[in-house]
């Protein structure tokens, strides 16, 4: 008779080294539940490498509820430490002892090139370690034989984004939302004044936040290590400087790399800068150095959706993993995960550093890739003051606003207007939507009129959800030709596209139709065609992250059940990645239903719970997940069956999800749309065949993308309203992974 014997659970380590970076705990927590979900058993390092090297408490075995209030906390709560012992050999030999006697042979690792290269060598060196403590006794043969090799995935954990292959890093979203809170407030006490200001920003080999920062925060210059300006920058800057503040600018704020230089490699420093400013220009120049604040803090929502599914995903890699794959790194390419072959992209993030000391700036700049090249042409569109009017006889384009409103419509406005004249077009601005174009309510945008718009919500033109009935068409006609408009750019949500593809279908019946229209994606929703993202749901996903935060933290100290409504209509993005980013346990979605048996499932499960020991439970509902089971219907049924065990509350999120600043992203995004839709009026205006041409354009993957404006239905679901391939939903199986756990 044979008996059978259960195979031993997988043994995983996880660790964060190197500098901090907010999204660390989201990444930490998802590696720790996704590996207790897959039935592995996961050990926490802590203090880095340090903590593997000294081994006893410094590794410490997790359970499920070890992550559960670690989301929404900045840093990490396992520490992490640049460790000078484990660059040594002997410190390497230790650190595998302490594994090996675990019974570990897998490790996540978050933190910087450094942390990864040193992990990479670990990894090389593993059966040699092994050897060598087998023969000191250390070890016996038999744990050498249990773990003949070392399965290893990094993270990158780093506020630059300086990882060559990936398109974001942990935490830099988050860096961002600092350093553009703090544009934001210098910006108003500068106005004031009439002020200048310097803001020193991180970024030693890596321009990425400078650059991007000074693009979302509408700033007047910005210096980066990648791209030294011109010989006589000290000039051409203080000029610039002149002719913004002659053209209506009121305050003025340039950015520095703390790693910036001249062509000649001689560093630029922030207080440098200020004394050119003040030697040239006569006039006062204040220098405010954000350090670590870039560090700290509570992640974005970003910082907390996308560290979660870079955690999943690793686990996954390390799990799968064999002696003989190359090890990877898990980086973000567009909107989704990617497995980059770790050496390759730590010896291209250290090959930039060496071609900025060669003073190749543009194979830097190469290296960067092409984003960030466009990136930092479009700033310098933005800030160029030597075109501040439209050329004469110049094509006119009418800008208008419609469907609901979102944050990053006036972000969208300015770079329009400011691109568009640096382009030698006429911008109009049509008020109140459709309504304002059948009533001619449009007027000629200035340089100087979107002064200031860059970081305001809301919408100056103004917006309405009204879509043109047949009867408006001959008043829209006799406008667009009174005006003699050249083309139509329209900013809004699914009522703006349904307008402009009734307009564009008419060509036929009115003359002045005849134009190009091109769609720009602006909807909290995040529910419209040819776009991964729309202008302002990064926004309302950042108020629902903020405002679970505080509503959690309001159950604190009582057993507390919560359901939470967001908007959305007939599309769960909000819902889903809403949840996500706070820690829900359950998401209750439209395109997925809810029904009966789930709903009492889901009340057993809970009862449980609370009957085990749990204090909170958090679950997020779209608007329109199901007409029956409302979100009032389904905090009664809990609080009906939960009895004395625990209370329920209910928060419908309502318009604060549209109300608020847009955020660095979507400010980003609204920037780089349109001078996308610009850059195909440009194709239109010049072109000498065919008609003239309507688009809708949006962000897939990693770049934009224009779609013909008749083809829009067929990416739609007519009844709902929404695409029907939507990118998103595949992140419900890690939700599921990180939310539910082993015992569901």
């Amino acid at each position: 008779m044979t008996t059978s014997t259960q195979p031993e659970r997988p043994k995983l380590g996880i660790l964060t080294s190197g500098g901090d970076a907010q999204g660390m705990n989201a990444a930490v927590r998802a590696v720790v539940r996704t590996a207790l979900s897959l039935g592995a058993q996961v050990f926490a390092i802590y203090e880095g490498y340090q903590g593997m090297i000294e081994g006893g408490d410094g590794i410490r075995e997790f359970g499920w509820e070890d992550v559960g209030s670690i989301l929404h906390k900045g840093g990490t709560v396992i520490g992490t430490f640049r460790s000078l012992d484990f660059r040594e050999r002997d410190g390497r030999r230790r650190a595998a002892r302490n594994l090996v006697d675990r019974g570990i042979d897998r490790l996540v690792v978050i933190g910087g090139d450094g942390s990864l290269s040193g992990l990479d060598r670990f990894r090389g060196e593993w059966p040699e370690l092994l050897a060598e403590l087998v023969e000191s006794g250390d070890i016996s043969q038999s744990q050498a034989d249990r773990h003949p090799a070392l399965m290893i995935a990094g993270l990158v954990g780093s506020i630059d984004n300086d990882l060559v292959g990936s398109d974001m890093t942990i935490g830099a979203d988050t860096a961002l939302h600092r350093i553009v809170a703090a544009i934001d407030s210098l910006t108003s006490t500068a106005a004031s004044h009439q002020r200048r200001f310097v803001l020193e920003v991180m970024g030693r080999h890596c321009g990425y936040l400078a650059l991007i920062s000074a693009i979302v925060g509408g700033c007047d210059y910005v210096f980066v290590p990648e791209n030294p300006p011109p010989a006589d920058w000290e000039q051409s800057m203080c000029e610039g400087l002149r002719r913004g503040r002659a053209a209506g600018r009121r305050d003025s704020i340039v950015i520095v790399a703390e790693g910036a230089q001249d062509l000649d490699g001689n560093p630029i420093t922030s207080q440098r800068v200020a004394d050119v400013i003040r030697e040239q220009t006569g006039e006062d120049a204040r220098v405010t150095i954000l350090g670590h604040v870039q560090r700290g803090g509570s992640p974005s929502a970003y910082d907390r959706w996308a560290s979660t599914w870079l955690g999943y995903d690793a686990v996954h890699e390390v799990l799968g993993a064999s002696p003989d794959d190359d090890p990877k790194v898990i980086g973000i390419k567009g909107n989704r995960t990617a497995r980059i072959s770790l050496r390759e992209a730590v010896a291209r993030t250290r090959q930039v550093p060496e071609l900025i000391a060669a003073h190749d700036y543009e194979g830097a700049m190469a290296m960067r890739g092409s984003s960030f090249l466009a990136a930092a042409n479009i700033h310098k569109q933005l800030i160029s003051t030597e075109r501040t009017h439209p050329e004469p006889d110049a094509k006119r384009i009418a800008i208008l606003h419609a469907g609901g409103l979102a944050p990053g419509m006036n972000t969208a406005l300015r770079a329009a207007v400011r691109l568009g004249i640096n382009r030698g077009y006429s911008m109009f601005g049509v008020e109140n939507g459709y309504e304002g174009l059948r009533d001619g309510k449009l007027h000629e945008l200035t340089w100087r009129e979107v002064e200031g718009l860059t970081g305001e919500g809301g919408s100056v033109l103004g917006t309405r959800r009204t879509i043109p009935a047949m009867e408006d068409m001959y008043a829209i006609n006799r406008t667009l030709e009174q005006y003699e408009v050249d083309a139509l750019l329209v900013i809004g949500g699914m009522n703006a596209y349904e307008g402009a593809y009734q307009i564009h279908n008419e060509r036929g019946r009115y003359p002045a139709f005849n134009v190009p229209i091109v769609c720009v994606p602006a909807s909290i929703d995040n529910n419209l065609p040819g776009s991964e993202l729309s202008i302002g749901a990064d926004s309302a996903l950042n108020v629902i992250t903020d405002a679970i935060d505080m509503i959690k933290m309001s159950g604190a100290a009582a057993q507390r059940c919560f359901v939470v409504e967001t908007m959305g209509r007939y599309c769960g993005y909000l819902a889903l990645m809403g949840g996500l980013a706070s820690g829900a346990e359950r998401v209750y979605l439209h395109e997925e239903g809810i029904t009966l048996d789930q709903l009492s499932a889901d009340v057993h499960w809970l009862n449980d719970e609370f009957n085990n020991g749990r204090r909170l439970f958090l679950a997020v509902r779209n608007e329109n997940a199901n007409e029956h089971f409302t979100t009032d219907f389904i905090a009664r049924l809990l609080e009906e069956a939960g009895g004395e065990a625990y209370d329920v509350r209910q928060s419908i999120l309502g318009h604060t999800q549209q109300g608020s600043a847009p955020t660095p992203f979507d400010r980003l995004q609204a920037t780089r749309l349109v001078d996308k839709a610009l850059a195909l009026l440009d194709e239109e205006f010049t072109k000498t065949e065919d008609g003239p041409q309507s688009w809708y354009i949006g962000l897939v993957s990693s770049g934009m993308q224009q779609s013909p404006l008749q083809h829009m239905h067929e990416e739609l679901d007519p009844r709902y309203r929404r695409p029907r391939k939507q990118w998103w939903l595949q992140l419900r199986k890690v939700h599921e992974a990180v939310s539910v756990g082993p015992q569901a």
